[in-house]
């Protein structure tokens, strides 16, 4: 039940699509079952169980969860003069195509997906590198750096601002 509110809340934090979660326990009271799917699981079934039924509802979760997929590869996030296409993996500044690493796209998608919140320098590194990433100090503000430089080429005003002593945020210089 807990690790399905920490996934659920993860997903809302960090704006991705929901990951299938089937239950699959010997708990078969109903304020067990209506626990489990309150917290976020999308489908519930009690041991014992049929092979061929859990095969069943585990194809019908993978076709829902592709439908949700293939909506959220669909989308475009913008912010004043960014662009960004999910699907297609592109970024524009105005009419400017942007050129970006894999995690310069991330940083900004994270940063589009939460316009106007500063995000702490932890938050960041979690959600683009991983909770277990260990490497250089500084890698955040490299890549900050080189992704400013990208999206200033065109001698564009900054919008990803730091907030000294907290992290960044996006949102148009004042």
């Amino acid at each position: 039940i807990e690790i399905t509110r920490r996934v659920r809340a993860a997903e809302q934090a960090e704006g991705r699509p929901p990951v299938p979660i089937l239950m699959l326990t010997a708990r078969d009271a109903v304020a067990d079952r209506v626990l489990g799917l309150e917290a976020g699981a999308d489908d519930y079934l009690v041991k014992p169980f049929a092979f061929d039924e859990l095969l069943a509802r585990v194809r019908a979760l993978l076709r829902r969860a592709q439908y949700t997929t293939a909506q959220a590869a669909s989308q475009t996030l913008h912010f004043e003069d960014v662009t960004l296409d999910l699907a297609a993996r592109t970024a524009q500044r105005g009419t400017r195509s942007l050129q970006l690493t894999t995690r310069e796209f991330d940083l900004l998608v994270l940063f589009l997906r939460h316009p106007n919140h500063v995000l702490t320098r932890n938050q960041i590194m979690d959600r683009i590198w991983g909770a277990e990433y260990y490497g250089d100090s500084n890698v955040l503000e490299v890549f900050i750096g080189n992704l400013r430089r990208e999206l200033e080429a065109g001698g564009e005003p900054r919008i990803i601002q730091t907030v000294r002593g907290v992290g960044y945020v996006l949102r148009t210089q004042t």
